[in-house]
């Protein structure tokens, strides 16, 4: 067996290795049994999965499996996003089994478990699933499987949410890259729907995803920013491999930062929505997020990095919009997960009510928090999983290194996040709940000081002993 662990958005492993039948029936029985623990074999639970190799298959054997013990199971027809089915899962009180690796490259595939206040699950959750892998599960009675369409009463809300009607009138080119995700038959069919223009790339199943990584970041989306950049007047819009997240290219070309997004939107659905409450952002998150809050006068929530933090506080609290760094967003009225499809509409519907151009709307955003700040991570893949600890206990006691980076305080919320005496530099070091790496976060207003702390960070983690 495996050593089968939940990250910060679910289990994932190599399809053919780790991820295989025996595996897959050992996590779907962890999961029948925590439904059945904690609910009844009355809780229904639904299927889907995105276009990844093998994904639609693991999910029919998971969905068998869960009918032998006794469950009444939904499967989805088609391959469709993780927002769309957790939002079934809060319609339908239901439980959700999403079989995707999101943005990971094409050779991994995961299992996401969505309970039924359709967001992400909680540690708590994920733990006593944990523990259940390998537990005996004895069959109640006789389940059933049954396909299912997953569109039209997520349409219907997101139509509630929305001004579609406005987004008709803007005098934009619309690019969409659908980046062969779970986008497909989803962004496009509603944009058909409202009868609003758009060209779309990439908008067919390809389990190798065009030789790329289905991840909305300038790296990936050269055709995207290519097309934008040779059609006058045009905005880019892109999603990841489960359409959770977003990617955004501003009508210049530029890849626009998830942070900046959501300072838009936040201020967008302050003065057009007329929404009140709080603001959610990671500790990963760019402090342009607190110097926006700050001047707008709304409390500002902090939480680890991942989703599943952000969702409970979303959940716990009346929150106007949350976030993170990586491209995740949420609003009030919404589902406590993730949706890239909501995260585009918002940014079409932005651009329509105000009439501006994006890369206008970034300019009055810099002004008002009246500081450029440069945001980077490094991803560095270490041999031993033990290294980490090493690593994470070199940034946080090494005096020498402290007083280098000048060092004035360390934050303990998620890793180790150094704050650096300039009062506009930081440092976040964790390692990825989602893959062998350990992830450094770092935040200056200087390309020069950017690059010497990634120097420095870099050796330090590299570093032996």
């Amino acid at each position: 067996m495996a050593n089968i662990k939940f990250g910060t958005d679910g289990w994932r492993a190599v399809v053919g290795k780790d991820f295989n039948d025996k595996n897959v029936k050992l996590v779907t029985n962890a999961i029948g049994k925590y439904v059945l623990d904690n609910f009844s074999i009355d809780k229904q639970i639904i299927i889907g999965y995105d276009p990844r190799n093998m994904a639609e298959e693991y999910a029919q054997i998971c969905a068998e499996e869960l009918a032998k013990i006794g469950f009444n199971v939904l499967i989805s027809e088609k391959f469709l996003p993780t927002p769309v089915l957790a939002y079934y899962a809060k319609k339908l009180n239901a439980s959700a089994i999403m079989f995707t690796a999101s943005h990971n490259p094409p050779k991994y595939l995961g299992i996401k478990y969505i309970p039924d206040y359709a967001g992400p699950a909680t540690s708590d959750i994920t733990e006593e699933i944990v523990k259940n892998v390998g537990k005996d599960i004895s069959s109640v009675r006789k389940g059933s499987v049954e396909k299912r369409k997953f569109f039209q009463e997520y349409y219907e809300h997101l139509d509630e949410l929305i001004d579609f009607k406005i987004i008709r009138t803007i005098d934009k080119n619309i690019i969409f890259d659908a980046l062969y995700s779970s986008a497909i038959g989803y962004f496009d069919r509603i944009m058909d729907v409202e009868n609003i223009k758009y060209e779309i790339l990439h908008n067919y199943r390809d389990v190798n995803f065009g030789g790329g990584l289905p991840e909305p970041k300038p790296k990936y989306l050269k055709a995207l920013i290519e097309k934008v950049k040779t059609t006058p007047n045009s905005i880019g819009l892109s999603n990841d491999g489960d359409a959770d997240r977003y990617g955004i290219i501003n009508e210049l070309g530029e890849y626009v930062s998830p942070n900046e997004i959501m300072c838009l939107l936040l201020m967008h659905l302050v003065k057009y929505k007329k929404m009140s409450g709080k603001y959610v952002k990671t500790v990963g998150a760019s402090q342009i997020h607190d110097i926006l809050a700050m001047k707008l006068g709304i409390g500002l929530i902090e939480t680890a990095v991942g989703f599943k933090h952000v969702g409970q506080a979303m959940r716990e609290n009346d929150v106007i919009i949350g976030g993170e760094e990586s491209g995740g967003l949420s609003i009030k009225g919404h589902i406590p997960e993730k949706d890239g499809l909501l995260a585009n509409f918002l940014v079409l519907e932005m651009l329509a009510k105000t009439g501006k151009d994006l890369y206008e709307l970034q300019e009055e955003l810099h002004q008002i928090i009246g500081e450029t700040f440069i945001s980077d991570r490094l991803d560095i893949k270490l041999e031993h999983k033990e290294d980490i600890a090493n690593i994470l206990d070199k940034f946080s006691s090494d005096m020498t290194l402290h007083e280098i980076l000048g060092i004035k305080k360390i934050g303990r919320k998620d890793g180790i996040k150094l704050y650096i005496n300039d009062k506009k530099s930081w440092l976040l070091i964790r390692p990825s709940g989602t893959e062998p790496l350990l992830r450094i976060y770092i935040e200056t207003n200087s390309i020069q000081k950017m690059e010497e702390i990634k120097k420095i960070a870099t050796n330090v983690a590299k570093m032996k002993g």
